[in-house]
C-alpha cells in the first residue's frame, strides 16, 4: 500500500546578500505562506525581511512505515539544492514528516468518503 507522506523542511536564510535579499522579496508574492501547498517539487515559503525562515512543503510517497525517514532526508536534500543553486545560504534545516494514511478524516472528509461509499461506481 503506497502512503502518501507531506514533509515540512525549515530552515533559515544565513547571511544573504543585498541583492539576494532584495531578489527574494522581489519574488515574495509567488511564495507566500496564504497559497501553500505540498508538491513532489516542494512549496518554498517565506516573509522576507521580517522573518529571515522560510519553509518547504513536499509530497512524496512511500510503500512502507520505515522509508519516512528516507522520505525527510530527500525533501531535506531537495530544499538544500534548491537554495544551494541560487546561491542562498541556509542553515538549521530540519524536518518533520506526516502520514496523511495516519491523519483521521475530519467531518467534511467523513461526509465525503460516505458520499463515495454509497454511489455506484461509474463504468
Amino acid at each position: 500500500m503506497s502512503r502518501t507522506i507531506r514533509v515540512t523542511v525549515r530552515g533559515v536564510f544565513d547571511g544573504l546578500s543585498e541583492s539576494q535579499l532584495a531578489e527574494l522579496v522581489a519574488e515574495q508574492a509567488d511564495h507566500d505562506f496564504l497559497h501553500t501547498a505540498y508538491t513532489a517539487d516542494g512549496y518554498l515559503a517565506y516573509d522576507l525581511p521580517a522573518r529571515p525562515f522560510f519553509t518547504f512543503r513536499f509530497a512524496d510517497h512511500v510503500d512502507e512505515e520505515n522509508q519516512i525517514p528516507q522520505a525527510a532526508a530527500r525533501a531535506e536534500a531537495k530544499a538544500a539544492a534548491w537554495m544551494a543553486g541560487r546561491g542562498y545560504p541556509v542553515k538549521d534545516l530540519t524536518s518533520q514528516t506526516v502520514d496523511m494514511s495516519v491523519v483521521p478524516l475530519g467531518k467534511r472528509g467523513r461526509r465525503e468518503a460516505d458520499k463515495s461509499l454509497a454511489r455506484p461506481p461509474k463504468l
